[in-house]
């Protein structure tokens, strides 16, 4: 239990950037969704969705290599560290200039204007920032500096919120005349409204600029080193992973791609494709608070099972971690979905962009069996079979690409997301079969299948049952989130008091 317990720790660490952090910047959606329209939200998340494929190119594996073998027994990290970044360094450099000298005829190919062709450049840049300071960050946490890597997070993210805060809701208010009238003249200086989405990539490349001077203490002890020997074998073992991570942006992007090509003209008859993708994409960012939870136990959880991987009780510990972890996400699960009307009223600004709730509680349910199948990818990963990864997301991304093509035409949004949680469970269920064969771990499934099917029971009645008063509907939410929580201490206090 002492095991578990750290492991708690080390996530709430890691997880302050990730969940507090995120949660600061989730107030920029009520900002881009009032001050854009769901056609441009489209534009940008359509652009988004390429910069998801190109970041894991950008990567490809070497962070997850990195922890691998700098874990192994007597091995020289600060030689790895150098080892990893350099490699990095060097074709993160080589994409970006073949993006940069290609964007003209990208944008030609796309009918971009002048301006959409800069968006491009931008982007090549963020790309390449964010990975060579992946290097630096990772580092930080194999030496378990989860405050100095929590506090530049933080910088960063801080930095982006208030600079979209200050041009597209205080700018932006003063110049259509909402407030402080007399600061017109100065504001016109300094934002043009014309320039549009364009301030978001800006203060992207900016903020993520600024991350080289934070980190320059982790970056001032790299020496430039390329040695065939030492990363050939890390190359070998971190390529399954690239393109798992691929197929990986395939099931997690794909959708708004599909979305836009796909969907039949008239569809929808009120809004555009453009449209429909910026409604699904505001939507989605409400599963978010699912997606931060897994993101803060991955932070953690990676090295964490490396490094008990030698422990004989390793077994129980990560049966024990993976019910807990259900139980957590099956909670958010319930919590969001029952209350997805009140989280909509508060995020999504126009009313248009709140059409599309619907798909929340599907894709929430998507992103738990996502974190489920996160969590048993430990198998593959301690026994270096990664090669299992790859087929299981690799048929996920078959499974996702099918499953839109089949259920866009029919269902719009909804087949997309109906798509993304048969992927997600399929790859879940695959994973827990062959690790069964391969690095047997007692999971509780029984008991976690019970708590994920109750909170989907919960929220199909909240569905079924339709209470137009406000208190009474909002008291019977509450109830039936209480009465879950209930149901959990009843079967689980016994071990809950041993903590």
């Amino acid at each position: 239990m002492s095991i578990a317990k750290k492991l708690v720790g080390q996530t709430a660490a890691y997880g302050l950037s990730s969940i507090v952090g995120r949660m600061l910047n989730y107030m920029l959606v009520p900002i881009y969704t009032d001050a854009f329209l769901p056609p441009e939200f489209g534009v940008m998340s359509y652009l988004y969705a390429f910069v998801g494929f190109f970041n894991v190119l950008y990567t490809y594996g070497m962070e997850t290599a990195f922890f691998r073998f700098a874990n192994k027994l007597g091995a020289d990290q600060h030689k790895l560290y150098n080892q990893v970044l350099s490699i990095i360094l060097s074709t993160s450099v080589i994409l970006t200039g073949i993006i940069m000298l290609l964007s003209g005829t990208i944008a030609d190919y796309k009918d971009y204007s002048a301006q959409e062709q800069n968006y491009i450049i931008w982007l090549a840049v963020i790309l390449a920032i964010d990975a060579i300071v992946a290097v630096p960050f990772a580092w930080l946490r194999l030496q378990n500096k989860a405050v100095k890597f929590a506090s530049v997070k933080m910088a960063n993210i801080v930095i982006t919120i208030v600079a979209n805060l200050f041009f597209l809701w205080f700018c932006r208010e003063i110049y259509n005349g909402t407030f402080l009238q007399g600061l017109r003249p100065f504001i016109t200086t300094v934002y043009d409204p014309d320039f549009g989405i364009g301030y978001i990539f800006i203060i992207n490349l900016v903020a993520n600029a600024l991350l080289i001077p934070m980190l320059w203490k982790e970056l001032r002890i790299f020496r430039f080193e390329l040695n065939a020997d030492i990363l050939r074998p890390m190359l070998v073992y971190a390529y399954p992973l690239m393109l798992m991570g691929m197929a990986g942006m395939v099931n997690e992007m794909i959708d708004r791609i599909l979305l836009e090509d796909w969907l039949p003209e008239g569809f929808y008859p009120t809004h555009s494709n453009e449209a429909i993708v910026g409604i699904y994409s505001a939507c989605y960012k409400l599963s978010i608070f699912m997606t931060l939870v897994i993101q803060a136990f991955r932070y953690a959880a990676e090295p964490f099972f490396f490094s008990q991987a030698e422990d004989k009780n390793s077994p129980q510990t990560f049966a024990l971690i993976m019910k807990w972890f259900v139980i957590a996400c099956a909670f958010i699960f319930l919590f969001i979905s029952v209350f997805r009307d009140d989280f909509g009223y508060i995020f999504l600004r126009r009313p248009e962009y709140r059409e599309g709730l619907m798909v929340v509680p599907v894709l929430l349910l998507a992103n738990l069996f996502l974190g489920v199948y996160y969590n048993l990818s430990v198998w593959f990963k301690l026994t270096d079979k990664t090669k299992y990864g790859t087929y299981i997301s690799f048929g996920g991304a078959a499974l996702t690409i099918v499953g839109n093509l089949l259920l866009i035409p029919v269902l719009g949004y909804m087949g997309s997301a109906i798509a993304t949680l048969i992927c997600y469970f399929s790859m879940a269920l695959a994973s827990y079969l062959l690790g069964n064969r391969h690095y047997p771990i007692p999971y509780p499934v029984k008991t976690m299948a019970g708590y994920i099917l109750l909170a989907a029971a919960f929220v199909w009645v909240t569905i079924v049952i339709d209470i137009e008063n406000w208190w009474a509907r909002h008291a019977f939410h509450l109830a039936i989130c209480i009465v879950f929580l209930a149901i959990v201490w009843l079967f689980e206090r016994r071990r809950l008091l041993k903590l």
